[in-house]
């Protein structure tokens, strides 16, 4: 009788190895895609984002006839903690409170409150960077001022923070935080106040709002030790007249070694000051921006302040007719080495074109 054999069949070790190493460049074939999709989700929730404020603005404009503008508000009575009044710093995101589902935020902006210390609050609020726990417009995270595909979009500091900006236009300053300063773009300051009946280059032509980067941090100037463009600003003197100027200050994606820079934007929504809520159209998107002076806060006069993002390729940007549109690194921006203007057509190109409300300029589209 022949004898059974009792040998076990299975796999080798190189048979094994071998089904690893397949699954392994599987798995890396798959990985970019499974990223780009998530990816791809991310920036269409910051499209989403931007077409809410795209309605409220709209919603905004027909209540009041009138923009919000990007700092504005109350004079304030000259009380050292700033609880007294806006003292003209309450930027634009305040006054949308109420049409983008923020009533409850909204309303307690309008009716001010009395708090707990004794200390009142008029009506239309403090201060922007008024900090007291119970004063939540300017403490709160509202989800709508975030886009996903920022690294850290909520920091740690206890304001609300944001991922979007208002347009100032191919204005470059200087002095951009003054009470009547008059931007080129759509978001003025305290006076003068705007309408769409002001956008006469056209409401389909004009940037309203755009996305700029987190930086990942809240500081005052510090020098540059291989630190990445996205979100921070440079201080370049020459950068109001000059814009090319700020362009220098970087190669590719970082800093150059002893540059001194800051990072003011997105850690205080509620504040006005430019740095803190404003982008311009002057060097194009993710490019690298500067202000003019070393303040140590968001106090700088001047400088470039870029639409900006964590999306590869370009921005999500705002139009003034309630559209979003994805706006690629590569628009035209002109000549950076020129000065800007006070009138007539942006030396910046498509890019400045489409962030001037009255240049005269004809615009093809923002690709």
């Amino acid at each position: 009788m022949a004898m059974l054999s009792s040998r076990r069949k299975g796999f080798t070790l190189v048979e094994l190895l071998v089904v690893i190493a397949i699954i392994g460049v599987m798995v890396g074939l798959l990985l970019p895609a499974v990223q780009a999709a998530r990816e791809a989700a991310r920036r269409m929730q910051c499209n989403n984002n931007l077409k809410q404020y795209g309605l409220a603005i709209h919603n905004y404009e027909g209540t009041f006839k009138l923009l919000p503008p990007r700092k504005g508000g109350s004079r304030g009575g000259g009380n050292t903690a700033r609880w007294d009044g806006n003292y003209f710093r309450k930027s634009a995101f305040l006054p949308l409170l109420g049409f983008i589902e923020q009533q409850p935020l909204a309303d307690m902006v309008a009716n001010g409150m009395t708090l707990s210390t004794g200390i009142v609050i008029p009506p239309a609020g403090p201060a922007g960077w008024f900090g007291h726990a119970e004063w939540l417009p300017n403490r709160t995270n509202v989800p709508g001022n975030f886009c996903p595909s920022d690294l850290n979009p909520r920091g740690t500091s206890n304001h609300g923070h944001n991922s979007y900006a208002f347009s100032i236009g191919d204005s470059t300053g200087p002095n951009w935080n003054s009470d009547t300063w008059a931007s080129r773009g759509v978001f003025a300051n305290f006076a003068p106040s705007r309408g769409f009946r002001d956008i006469t280059d056209g409401l389909s032509n004009t940037i309203g709002m755009s996305e700029r980067p987190w930086p990942m941090g809240n500081y005052g100037i510090t020098t540059a030790a291989g630190q990445k463009i996205a979100g921070v600003t440079a201080v370049e003197p020459a950068v109001t007249t000059n814009p090319s100027s700020c362009l220098t200050r970087a190669v590719g994606s970082q800093f150059l070694p002893g540059t001194q820079i800051k990072a003011r934007f997105g850690s205080l929504y509620s504040d006005g000051q430019a740095e803190r809520v404003a982008f311009n159209t002057v060097l194009g998107p993710n490019k690298v921006s500067c202000v003019n002076d070393a303040n140590v806060n968001a106090d700088s006069a001047g400088g470039v302040l870029n639409a900006g993002s964590y999306h590869p390729g370009g921005v999500n940007a705002m139009f003034m007719d309630g559209s979003v549109r994805f706006v690629s690194d590569s628009i035209n921006a002109g000549n950076p080495a020129l000065p800007p203007v006070a009138g007539g057509i942006s030396p910046y190109g498509i890019w400045g074109a489409l962030g001037s409300i009255q240049g005269g300029e004809s615009v093809q589209g923002p690709e």
